[in-house]
C-alpha cells in the first residue's frame, strides 16, 4: 500500500525537527569536549534531537486536538525540566543560560517545522548553532571595544532603525530633481557608514591587511560607490594603509563587473556572449592588479590598523550623501538632455551614477524585437561600467590620500583601456 503523500510530508516535516535538534545538539556537546570541563552538561546530541521532535509533537497534538491550549501545556512541561536543569546547574556556580535559551528556541523551532515554516525553523537552527559557536571570538571582540566603540554602534542603529524607515520614498520636484528620493540618499549614507563599520570589525578580527579587503569584497556586492567614498576618507587619517584600501576599491570595482553579467545573463543569454568578453578582460586586469597590492604589502604587522578608530562618523557620512545626491541629480539631467543624441551617449551618463539600471534597460531592448542590436547593447553596457568607474576613480583622487592616488591610479587606467579596448574592438 502506497504511503499518503500528506504522511509523507508528515514525516518530512518531523525529520526537519530532528535534524535541527541535531545540529543544535552537535554543536554544545563538541564544545564541552572541547572544554574538557568536568561536570555535566544540560544536553547534548540526544537531549536536543529530543526537544526539537518535543516541539514538533507538541504542535501536532494541538492540531489533532483543535486546541491551543495542548501545545501550551507540552510546552509549559518543556520549560519546567530546562528550569530545574537551569536551577540545578545555577548551584554549582555556574549562572549563565546559553544552552538553556538554546534548548527553548530548539522546542519552538520543532513547532514551527509542523507548522510548515521549514526554512524560518532552519534558518533558527543555523543561526543559534552560528551564535554558540562564536562564543571565544565574540568575548575576543566585546574584550577590544572601547566606549567609542559603542557609542558608534548606537548612532549607527539610530541613522539605520530610526530615521530611515520614516524618511519619504518619492520625490518632491519636477525632472531633472525628481531623481531625489530622500530614502534612497540616506541609504547611501547608511551603506557608507556601514562599510566603514564592517571594515573596522574585520580588522579587529582578522587584521588590516584582510579586514580591509574583506570589507571591499563584501561591501562591493551592496554598492562599490560606498565602498569608494569611505575608504577614500579613510586614508587620510590612515596613510600608512594605502595599499590596503587601494585593495578594498578595487575588489569592489571587481564585483560591479561580475555582478553586471550576472544581470545580463539573467535577462539576456545572447547578449552575455558578447558583454562577458570585455568586462571579463577588464575584471582580470583588476584582479592581477589585487594580486599584486596583496602580495606586495609589508610581511610585518601594520601598526596602523591600531590607529583605525571611530567607525562611524556622521559628518563624512553626511558629506557624501550629499554628494552621492549630485552625482544622481548630474546623471539625470544628462539622460534628459542626452537621451535622443544615441545609446553610447546616454548609457554613459547613465552610468555615472547607476550601472545597474542600464545594463536591466539594454537587456531588455536588445532581446529578439526589442529595437537596439546585440553590439550596441554590450557596448552601452560596457561604456556605462567604465563611466561609472571613471566617477569612482575621481573621488579617489579628489577625496582620497597622496598615497592612495599613486597606489591605486595604475590599477584605475589599466582597467579602464583594458574594457574600452576590447569592446571597440569586437
Amino acid at each position: 500500500m502506497e504511503t499518503e503523500p500528506a504522511q509523507i510530508e508528515l514525516f518530512y516535516r518531523f525529520g526537519a525537527a530532528l535534524l535541527i535538534g541535531l545540529l543544535v545538539g552537535l554543536q554544545r556537546e563538541y564544545s564541552h569536549l572541547q572544554q574538557e570541563a568536568e561536570e555535566k552538561i544540560f544536553g547534548g546530541v540526544r537531549t536536543y534531537a529530543l526537544l526539537g521532535l518535543l516541539g514538533c509533537s507538541a504542535a501536532f497534538i494541538a492540531a489533532h486536538a483543535g486546541s491551543v491550549l495542548a501545545f501550551v501545556v507540552v510546552l509549559a512541561i518543556a520549560g519546567g525540566l530546562i528550569m530545574i536543569a537551569y536551577a540545578v546547574t545555577a548551584r554549582r556556580g555556574s549562572i549563565g543560560m546559553t544552552s538553556e535559551a538554546a534548548a527553548v528556541i530548539t522546542v519552538l523551532a520543532g513547532a514551527l517545522c509542523f507548522w510548515g515554516e521549514l526554512e524560518l525553523a532552519a534558518a533558527l537552527g543555523v543561526a543559534v548553532t552560528v551564535l554558540l559557536a562564536l562564543k571565544l571570538q565574540a568575548r575576543t571582540l566585546v574584550r577590544n571595544i572601547t566606549r567609542a566603540d559603542v557609542y558608534a554602534t548606537l548612532t549607527f542603529a539610530v541613522i539605520a532603525l530610526v530615521i530611515l524607515p520614516v524618511l519619504p520614498r518619492t520625490s518632491f520636484g519636477p525632472p531633472p530633481f525628481d531623481v531625489l528620493v530622500p530614502y534612497k540618499i540616506w541609504l547611501m549614507v547608511i551603506f557608507i557608514s556601514g562599510i566603514s563599520f564592517l571594515g573596522y570589525l574585520l580588522i579587529k578580527v582578522v587584521g588590516a591587511r584582510r579586514g580591509v579587503g574583506l570589507t571591499g569584497l563584501l561591501g562591493g556586492l551592496a554598492s562599490s560607490t560606498a565602498v569608494t567614498l569611505s575608504f577614500a576618507q579613510r586614508s587620510r587619517d590612515i596613510e600608512g594603509l594605502a595599499r590596503p584600501f587601494a585593495l578594498a576599491i578595487l575588489l569592489a570595482w571587481s564585483v560591479m563587473f561580475v555582478r553586471v553579467m550576472v544581470e545580463v545573463a539573467a535577462l539576456n543569454m545572447p547578449l552575455l556572449r558578447i558583454v562577458w568578453i570585455p568586462l571579463t578582460a577588464a575584471l582580470v586586469v583588476s584582479m592581477a592588479y589585487c594580486v599584486y597590492l596583496y602580495y606586495s604589502q609589508p610581511a610585518e604587522k601594520l601598526e596602523e590598523e591600531d590607529k583605525f578608530t571611530n567607525p562611524f562618523e556622521l559628518g563624512p557620512a553626511l558629506s557624501f550623501g550629499l554628494l552621492y545626491a549630485v552625482i544622481l541629480l548630474a546623471a539625470n539631467a544628462a539622460r534628459l538632455y542626452l537621451g535622443d543624441t544615441g545609446d553610447y551617449l546616454s548609457s554613459s551618463a547613465s552610468g555615472l551614477a547607476d550601472v545597474d539600471a542600464i545594463t536591466l534597460k539594454m537587456a531588455e531592448l536588445s532581446r529578439e524585437g526589442g529595437g537596439v542590436d546585440l553590439e550596441t547593447a554590450a557596448r552601452a553596457i560596457v561604456l556605462a561600467a567604465v563611466s561609472n568607474t571613471l566617477v569612482k576613480g575621481g573621488i579617489v583622487l579628489a577625496m582620497g590620500a597622496a598615497a592612495l592616488r599613486r597606489v591605486i591610479l595604475p590599477g584605475l587606467l589599466a582597467t579602464l583601456a583594458t574594457a574600452i579596448g576590447v569592446v571597440f574592438t569586437l
